[in-house]
């Protein structure tokens, strides 16, 4: 009996080593996401470790050593990495977009972020660097209260009067917002209170403007600006976007929203957007703002083509008679939604848009550079239909035989939004007809500047081309 218990006993001391060497084992091949202190990051679409890393200006392997990270090729978007050597910064270090309205001084104001960690974290050297579209970095705390009401003393109006309409009181405003005293408080200064009956959200605009949003940032060469702005009554708005006037119309909702394209071989920089208010007593507020464009990573391709298709004298006055069609901005919006194919499945793309073009003559030395302005489907087996189709509802306004272009076709779908279908063999619509999402237009064909047969469409926004494929997958506004 002696020696059976003794044999239970040391069975067990060995199943409890056994059970100690396995989960050791197991510890040893799953290691803890974040193996040090520091403020937490979070992932970001587009991120790799080596931009994160050089971001926080630190080196690859103090990231990868401070989250027991040994493949640095396996990373997602949500991931939670800890950020070493950021000596009295904790808490979640969030990503904002600087939108429209965002200054230096609001948005420090509005996360009460302390203006030296926040240059810090963002490596801002000047408050002018404060471009529409470019991240900041945001360290969060757990429990922090958002300042969303956004207040503007008018003239005359001392603080305290301000804190009253606002339900809190002058020495919360002025320590919220960095004053020197209750008589820094200036007529016209966006300031920030953490409550109150103000209907204004968070951001640096004049007070006409109860809010301003500028969708999809940073805007890319050839994309499409949606430009959203809620202002109080009796507002009409105005304002440039780069070069190019925008017209705002109005939603169900009460926001007006712009939308703009963006030339595709626009370089890549800081460009000006302003809007104007002017307010139903005639009086105007105007905000203007540098605003971001990035590379739209466009390739390059020569093609070679018949030289009579590159002659100024032809091309010049068919692009302007072109433009002066789609710079008519028609205020009613036909459409409903995403845009749908011009063409029937099975389909299939030949070229891209934005593609950087060289153009040369057959027989001559003539050359013309320029991009692709649109998308082209090809027929590329025998079971693909030769159909071409509105991807949208509109109104024909024109439909005829061009040099370039082939057989064309427009349709107008409203807010300053055209379709352009090139090198049509036929065209089975004409000017003035109105058309549905679906409406069979036209055949796709060879007429025109081609190597071979297919169709070319246009998208145009407010006088810009821009890319089609955008509106097949995103809705606008």
């Amino acid at each position: 009996m002696k020696l059976v218990t003794k044999l239970n006993s040391n069975m067990a001391k060995n199943a409890i080593l056994i059970l100690a060497l396995f989960s050791a084992a197991i510890l040893s091949f799953n290691p803890v996401a974040a193996q040090s202190d520091g403020p937490v990051y979070i992932v970001q679409p587009g991120d790799s470790l080596s931009s994160i890393a050089a971001r926080f200006d630190i080196s690859l392997n103090e990231l990868m050593e401070a989250n027991g990270i040994t493949d640095p090729n396996v990373l997602s978007a949500g991931q939670q990495l800890v950020i070493p050597g950021l000596e009295g910064i904790t808490g979640v270090l969030e990503t904002e977009v600087i939108n429209f309205g965002d200054s230096y001084r609001s948005l420090t104001r509005r996360t009460q972020v302390p203006g030296d960690i926040f240059r810090k974290l963002n490596h801002v050297v000047s408050p002018s660097e404060f471009y529409v579209g470019v991240s900041m970095i945001i360290p969060a705390q757990e429990g922090d209260a958002n300042l969303n009401t956004r207040i503007t003393p008018g003239s005359g109006e001392s603080l305290l009067e301000t804190a009253v309409k606002q339900n809190t009181d002058v020495w919360t405003l002025t320590n919220i917002n960095a004053l020197n005293g209750s008589w820094d408080g200036l007529p016209g200064d966006t300031l920030f209170a953490p409550g109150g009956n103000g209907e204004q959200t968070a951001s640096g605009l004049p007070s006409a403007f109860v809010s301003a949003e500028i969708r999809d940032l940073p805007i890319k060469q050839g994309g499409t600006g949606v430009i959203k702005v809620k202002t109080i009554p009796g507002v009409t708005l105005s304002g440039i976007l780069v070069d190019h006037e925008l017209h705002f119309f109005p939603m169900e909702d009460g926001t007006q929203v712009a939308l703009q394209g963006v030339h595709a071989l626009l370089d890549p920089g800081v460009y000006p957007l302003r809007i104007d208010a002017t307010l139903s007593d005639g009086t105007k507020q105007s905000f203007e703002q540098m605003l971001l464009i990035v590379s739209g990573y466009y390739d390059d391709i020569s093609i070679s083509v018949p030289s009579e298709t590159l002659d100024p004298s032809v091309t010049e006055p068919e692009n302007q008679q072109i433009i002066s069609i789609i710079s008519t901005t028609t205020t009613t919006k036909n459409w409903q939604g995403v845009f749908n194919i011009p063409v029937a499945l099975p389909y299939c793309i030949k070229d891209w848009f934005g593609i950087r073009r060289t153009y040369y003559g057959q027989g001559t030395d003539i050359t013309l550079n320029g991009f692709h302005s649109g998308v082209d489907y090809g027929i590329c087996s025998e079971a693909n239909p030769y159909d071409i189709y509105a991807p949208a509802p509109g109104t024909v306004v024109f439909s005829g035989p061009l040099t370039v272009r082939g057989n064309a076709t427009i349709i107008d779908h409203g807010w300053g939004i055209y379709s352009g279908f090139w090198h049509q063999e036929e065209s089975y619509v004409t000017a003035g007809q109105v058309v549905d999402t679906g409406a069979l237009i036209g055949k796709i064909g060879g007429t025109g500047r081609v190597t071979g047969p297919h169709l070319h469409w246009e998208l145009w926004v407010n006088g810009i081309q821009v890319d089609p494929l955008d509106w097949l997958n995103q809705t606008y506004p």
